[in-house]
């Protein structure tokens, strides 16, 4: 859709809640066809940026583009979003989630859903009340995966789960994004563990992008995408 080879471009972008100055001056290029981590410590602005992202938040200043559009409404259906503590139905169980997800969101893909909750070990039959926080996390991952759009935006999908509950996920994060070409966007603080699905990293801290470049050369030059923001944050 976009036309070039930056899935987000944005120009000094600035974000204030409160009197204070979540982000400053955020310039960022951001490739296609690739998934990029959105990294550093709390308060760093990566939730906002994403916010801003997906056109649930509008920067005070600056410009961005995403898909090569402005964000908002009508970029929405080419956007799969699951943000930070994001929760399910409790009445419904997995098979409802699904006919939720082909009624209601826009390129959802049912036999995609159904292949990523096998593979997550979730039943058709499993109320959402009685699913742990992990498998709940899986449910939302599954419904946000299973859209045939450009860019999908996870805001901390692994934050408060159990580690075999994240080793689930990233395995099946790296075998069906391999297969599709989309654009993914995460912030994430899980770096030792998901550092082998990232093409891409932005390092934030402060409201400002303190590093943007490809994971590939980051391991090149500094051993590993850990290394590098152990020097940035210590």
């Amino acid at each position: 859709m976009s036309g070039d080879a930056f899935i987000v471009k944005s120009d000094h972008i600035v974000k204030t809640y409160r009197g204070k100055r979540v982000l400053s001056d955020v310039t960022l290029r951001i490739p296609e066809n690739s998934i990029t981590a959105v990294l550093g410590p709390n308060g760093a602005g990566k939730s906002t940026l994403l916010r801003i992202i997906v056109g649930m938040v509008q920067p005070e200043a600056g410009s961005i583009e995403v898909l090569g559009q402005k964000p908002g409404w009508a970029l929405n259906r080419h956007i799969a979003y699951l943000p930070d503590r994001a929760s399910w139905y409790p009445h419904h169980d997995v098979t409802q989630a699904v006919e939720w997800g082909h009624m209601m969101l826009p390129g959802f893909n049912a036999d995609w859903a159904w292949e990523l909750l096998e593979q997550m070990n979730l039943e058709p039959s499993m109320p959402v009340a009685g699913m742990s926080k992990g498998q709940e996390a899986r449910l939302m991952l599954a419904l946000c995966m299973a859209r045939d759009v450009p860019l999908i935006v996870l805001d901390e999908p692994f934050s408060g789960i159990d580690l075999l509950s994240r080793e689930k996920i990233i395995a099946v994060l790296i075998d069906s994004l391999a297969e599709r070409g989309q654009s993914v966007i995460m912030n994430t603080h899980e770096i030792v563990e998901t550092e082998s699905l990232f093409d891409y990293a932005v390092f934030l801290d402060s409201g400002q992008v303190m590093l943007a470049s490809e994971v590939e050369r980051l391991r090149q030059e500094r051993g590993s995408v850990e290394n590098v923001y152990r020097e940035l944050y210590r």
